[in-house]
């Protein structure tokens, strides 16, 4: 399965064309991908007008849910956090680090335009597109 971070959909509903949003258009609906409840809430929150939010949130809407965060994921996402301080690596962003733990404890891929996921990815094997 695909998650899809919120620094992707950000991008893709500005219409800004990276090699991210590139890929994610290539792959919707071809490849399942997969939303959750911290990528909704990052991503919703975002749009000024109630047209824009009510579009993006039907195209949300068509995509696999799950919910991210629950006992098991944020105590992952504890024990990731503290194995990258003990090497001198600190995350900025907690909801990063939870969807990144959501993903290794899943076996899921993402898709991302975030640094702090190419750290996670290099010491914790964070699998990405």
């Amino acid at each position: 399965m695909i998650v899809v971070d919120s620094s992707v959909w950000i991008a893709y509903f500005n219409g800004q064309v990276t090699r991210e949003t590139e890929l994610l258009d290539e792959l919707l609906g071809v490849e399942p991908i997969m939303t959750g409840d911290l990528i909704l809430a990052e991503v919703l929150q975002g749009f000024r007008s109630d047209g824009e939010f009510r579009k993006a949130k039907g195209a949300l809407d068509s995509l696999v849910f799950s919910p991210m965060i629950g006992r098991r994921i944020a105590l992952a996402s504890a024990r990731n956090y503290r194995k990258l301080r003990a090497n001198g690596i600190t995350i900025r962003n907690t909801i990063d680090m939870l969807i990144a733990s959501f993903c290794i404890e899943n076996g899921h891929r993402l898709l991302h335009a975030d640094r702090d996921f190419e750290v996670i990815e290099a010491h914790l094997g964070l699998a990405v597109l």
